[in-house]
This record gives C-alpha cells, sequence and structure tokens, in this order.
C-alpha cells in the first residue's frame, strides 16, 4: 500500500479530550475515528490489525475444535424474556419496530445461541460440542470511557461449548483456557488468569483475563511469585498485604488491570431456560453443562496501545500490525532515489512482505520520519542517497539502525515469520 493512496492520514496534533493513550494514538496515527462517545469507525490501518487479532483468536479456537458461525446482531425480546435477561441485564439496548415488537441487540449470545443448538444437540453422541463466532456487540453504558477499551460498539469472540457431564465440561473448560493464554501470548501480552464473579450470566466463580494496565477498570490483587490473581471487585476474602494462598512466598499487591477475556461455566441455566435436553447412555432425558468463553479483539486493540507504545507512537507486536514494514523514500525530489524506492518496494511485496510505502514527495524527510513512528509498523525501511544501493534497517521497538541490502532484509523477516 503506497501512503499516498492511504485512505486515513495522520495528524500533525493529538485529538483534543482523549483520556487514554489508545484512545489518542489510534486517532492521531489514523486507526480510527470516533463517531459518538463508546462509538467508532476503524480505518483501513485499523481494520488491518482486528483482522489479525481475529485470525489469531480463530485459529487458536479451531485448534481446540471450536466451529465458526455468525449469529445476528438483533435478537427477538422474547429469547431474553425467557432467559430473565430482558428485566435484569440493565445494559441491553432495547428496540421497539414499527409494529409494536420489542427486539433488543445483542449483549451477548447466550440466548440466541441455545435455541441453535438445541436444534442439533439430542443425544449425548452429539457432544462435546462447541461453536464460536467474531461479532458485533452492544452495551448502553451509562458513561463510555477509556478509548475502544470500553465502548457502547465493540468487536468479541465468543465460543459455546455444551458437555454431557461435568467432567467433560472441565476438561474442555482447561483445554480453553490454555488456549486464552496461547492467544495473548501470540499477541505478545501477558494475561493474568484472575478469579471473578460469573456477574449476570452464572453463580459459580469465572475465570478473568486481565492485562496489568493503569487505563484499565479492574482492581486486582496478585502475587509476584506464582500466577495467582483475583478481582476484588467482586470477591473481598483476600486484601493487600494478604500472603498468597496459592504459594505463600510473597504478599498480594494491588494493580489496575484491564480485561481481555473470560470464561464461565454456565452449568445447566441456559440449556434448562431453553428446555435443550439430551438422551444420556442409559436412555435418560437430562441437560447438557453449557460453558461461554469470550475475548474483547476490539478492547484487546486499544489494550496493546496502551501496552506497547512511546513518546513518539505506537508499537506494534508483530503478528497485528498493519503491515510488517514501513518504506519512507527520503530523496528530496531525486528522481534516482525514488525509482529506487520503487524497485525497493516491488521486491518486498512480490516476496510475500506487507509494506506501508511512504512516497510523498512533497512530505519533509522529518516528517515521514515522525509518522512512521506514529503509526508503529515493526520495521523501518530507508531509501535515500546515503544508502546508495543498500538500505536502513531500524525496529520501530530499538534505537538503532543498520545498513544491509533487501535480499538480507528478506531472509531477516523470513527468520522472524518462522
Amino acid at each position: 500500500m503506497k501512503y499516498s493512496q492511504l485512505f486515513s492520514k495522520t495528524l500533525k496534533t493529538a485529538p483534543n479530550a482523549t483520556d487514554t493513550v489508545n484512545h489518542r494514538l489510534l486517532v492521531q496515527a489514523g486507526f480510527v475515528r470516533q463517531v459518538m462517545a463508546g462509538v467508532y469507525t476503524y480505518t483501513p490501518l485499523g481494520l488491518r490489525v482486528l483482522n489479525k487479532i481475529s485470525q489469531i483468536v480463530r485459529e487458536e479456537m479451531d485448534k481446540i475444535g471450536g466451529q465458526e458461525v455468525l449469529m445476528p446482531l438483533m435478537h427477538p425480546s422474547s429469547l431474553w424474556k425467557k432467559s430473565g435477561g430482558w428485566d435484569k441485564v440493565d445494559v441491553l439496548f432495547k428496540l421497539k419496530s414499527r409494529t409494536g415488537k420489542d427486539y433488543a441487540l445483542a449483549v451477548s449470545h447466550e440466548e440466541t445461541v441455545t435455541t441453535l443448538a438445541r436444534e442439533f444437540i439430542h443425544s449425548y453422541k452429539d457432544m462435546p460440542m462447541s461453536i464460536y463466532h467474531i461479532q458485533w456487540k452492544f452495551r448502553d453504558e451509562l458513561r463510555s470511557k477509556s478509548g475502544i477499551m470500553r465502548g457502547r460498539e465493540f468487536l468479541m469472540k465468543d465460543l459455546y461449548s455444551w458437555h454431557a457431564t461435568q467432567a467433560d465440561f472441565d476438561v474442555f473448560y482447561a483445554k480453553a483456557k490454555a488456549a486464552y493464554l496461547r492467544v495473548f501470548e501470540r499477541l505478545g501480552l501477558t494475561a493474568k488468569v484472575t478469579e471473578a464473579s460469573g456477574g449476570a450470566f452464572t453463580e459459580k466463580v469465572s475465570y478473568e483475563f486481565e492485562v496489568l494496565s493503569e487505563a484499565g477498570e479492574a482492581n486486582i490483587l496478585y502475587c509476584q511469585m506464582c500466577d495467582y490473581c483475583v478481582n476484588v471487585d467482586d470477591i473481598k476474602t483476600y486484601h493487600e498485604g494478604d500472603d498468597c494462598p496459592k504459594c505463600g512466598k510473597d504478599k498480594l499487591r494491588p494493580a489496575k488491570a484491564a480485561e481481555v477475556g473470560n470464561v464461565f461455566d454456565l452449568g445447566q441455566k441456559y440449556t434448562k431456560a431453553f428446555d435443550l435436553t439430551f438422551i444420556d447412555e442409559k436412555g435418560e432425558k437430562k441437560y447438557p453443562i453449557m460453558g461461554c468463553y469470550g475475548i474483547g479483539i476490539s478492547r484487546t486493540m486499544g489494550v496493546l496501545v496502551e501496552t506497547f507504545h512511546d513518546e513518539r507512537g505506537i508499537i506494534w507486536p508483530r503478528g497485528v500490525a498493519p503491515f510488517e514494514v514501513q518504506l519512507v523514500s527520503i530523496g528530496g525530489g531525486s528522481a534516482e532515489v525514488e525509482e529506487r524506492a520503487e524497485a525497493v518496494y516491488k521486491e518486498l511485496t512480490q516476496a510475500g512482505v506487507e509494506v506501508l510505502f511512504d512516497d510523498r514527495a512533497e512530505v519533509s524527510a522529518g516528517a515521514k520520519l515522525a509518522d512512521a513512528d506514529l503509526i508503529g509498523c515493526p520495521t523501518r525501511v530507508i531509501v535515500s542517497e546515503k544508502t546508495g544501493m543498500q538500505v536502513e534497517v531500524k525496529k520501530r521497538s530499538e534505537k538503532d539502525s543498520t545498513l544491509m541490502e533487501v535480499n538480507e532484509l528478506l531472509k531477516k523477516l523470513q527468520t522472524l515469520k518462522d
């Protein structure tokens, strides 16, 4: 992609009235635009990042047997009334049609997916079964804040599973938690598995995946000597300074954290509400055990920016960056440099490298380099009179640059992929 043809552009100054780093940098770097509080348009740059996060999540869900579906955003009120959510879920957007019928905009999909599963699960032989989708959700927030980390419209992955026995559910539950940790590891994030209340979904203890961040809304206590972590907003058993209940080697420390995922043991709440039954090995009719597993795709994008940035801009982890390379032509109008840069762009793209080529002839070298830092692609490559037939290569996360041949750069990029 050539920068001169890119739909969105960077801003010279940070936007006003931004309360978090992710909001400020994503707008200034041209990844999002705010439509209203809590609702954003994702530009081509922003959508590339969302899609890459989604793909990593998709791959890990497929590995544990999840099958992808796509469920609707608008639900009849009858589904939510059957589960009790119509009157209990205070963040539910409710709509009335011209014919007087009531509808809800999806804040979750337990009601819809259980109705779907009832058509296909009849016997213990039909389980375990798990399906997922990546879809937009809505929350009627009183005060949307923290940029794309807490919106009124947001992108999520939901996976749902059904099991004939609690033991079978427990096996899958462990697999799902492990898959979540792999997702966040691939994203470059360290997520703590945190005990929390199940809230409106279940009376059982659930698990949240929290990333330490001052922009987060969760108050957690954690141990630095092991992986123990607890959300103190829901569970009041432990306090700052208590001995770690898991390892006993350190005191519990407070921190702010951002939730990026959660897993719930729903038990039989929804299968009973929607009369989803199966015949077991003894010929008896029973209700399956159900679980749900969520990852906030757009929220994770915001957390990544909060985690990986410096005073100059975003530093995207390689797996989710909009482009692998930002190629910058610094020629001062030199036809020779421009031709050389075009040749490098062609060589990189033909080798399968994703390149954002800043080909703007009227923009100064300083402005181009500032934009490269702001956008935050992992590798910056400069073609100039000084580089000759070589290119100047610098990682966004490092200060020093190196001169090298293009074929050497390609080898290094291939090594990183492997």
